[in-house]
């Protein structure tokens, strides 16, 4: 996850610096520091106006932290709020670092989880108001996000949760082993059982290799049209797979971090065990020592039942391979 923060006085300027420095001892990617409008440089920090933070961030599905006032936050990401299941997490740390607070999106974009962590790193208090983390009680979206499920019918959350808060058991059941009752949560692609929400895996894993440096948003239109041409939704996508040397590419890690789709890195010697019939390439073999990166990234990651449903497509600097989960 890609973090921005952005402070107003010194005060905010010195909690973002310990925040960072915090991470950077517990091996937690640092953020990126911004001051608003300031009218000199700041070391270390990128002057912005504060919509120009909220637009950038809401639009690359970055993390955003505000030093400073919740309402402050709140007008800012006002005019670019628009689905609790996409929308970017939101936090607010106080001007004294006493609290942290999730602000928006914190089950679908992890904001309540970003804000744990960020006040063990701080010594500072959670702010969590969710019901269903209030309560102690089981989280429909909570569930979905970390078993990578999509939500097919997101009016069956509140019912779930509803449920759930008010100590009711909740009832699961996968698509191997229909229910003989109604149930609260179906795992499948599709069902004619009875319930109040279903969740679908996602099915498909990207594979990808690219040259170092290339450009974010070249690569964002090139996966997209693949993808579009597949006719595969960015929520359907499993995960992105590709060579570990690769998985920290500026493009790879944007793209990943904007559609919340996570990326797998797999060593050389991994990829070359793959079983399967591949394009190879000797220019692939020679700079990272596999003959192909994609394709067997993507045969990997769908695991020994998965099946490459779209072989190696070359773009500028870009291969790209999808492959089918059974699941």
């Amino acid at each position: 996850m890609i973090k921005d923060i952005i402070c107003f006085n010194e005060n905010g300027a010195k909690i973002a610096q310990k925040l960072n420095s915090a991470a950077k001892e517990a091996g937690i990617e640092c953020a990126n520091t911004f001051f608003c409008n300031a009218d000199s440089a700041r070391e270390g920090f990128e002057s912005i106006g504060l919509d120009d933070f909220a637009r950038r961030g809401f639009s690359d599905g970055h993390a955003l932290i505000f030093v400073g006032a919740a309402g402050i936050a709140s007008r800012a990401i006002a005019p670019y709020i628009k689905d609790k299941l996409t929308d970017c997490p939101v936090i607010v740390i106080d001007d004294g670092g006493t609290f942290v607070i999730p602000l928006l999106s914190g089950h679908a974009g992890s904001a309540n989880k970003l804000a744990v962590i960020i006040a063990e790193l701080m010594g500072a208090i959670p702010v969590i108001t969710t019901s269903t983390d209030v309560n102690g009680a089981f989280s429909a979206d909570v569930f979905a996000v970390e078993n990578r499920l999509t939500i097919q019918n997101r009016e069956g959350i509140k019912k779930v949760s509803t449920k759930a808060i008010e100590g009711k058991p909740v009832t699961i059941s996968i698509k191997d082993y229909p229910p003989a009752e109604p149930v609260d949560i179906i795992l499948a692609d599709e069902t004619d059982r009875e319930y109040s929400l279903l969740l679908r895996p996602k099915e498909y894993v990207v594979g990808i290799g690219m040259r170092k440096g290339k450009d974010t948003n070249e690569t964002e239109e090139f996966v997209l049209g693949k993808l579009r041409e597949a006719g595969i939704k960015t929520e359907d996508v499993y995960a992105m797979a590709t060579i570990d040397i690769k998985a920290g590419e500026p493009a790879i890690r944007a793209f990943s971090t904007k559609y919340r789709i996570p990326v797998i890195g797999f060593e050389a010697a991994l990829l070359n065990k793959a079983a399967g019939d591949f394009t190879p390439s000797e220019f692939v073999k020679e700079t990272v020592g596999v003959d192909n990166v994609c394709e067997r990234a993507a045969a990997l990651a769908a695991g020994a039942s998965g099946k490459i449903i779209c072989k190696k497509t070359k773009g500028d600097g870009i291969t790209l391979a999808i492959a089918r989960r059974r699941i």
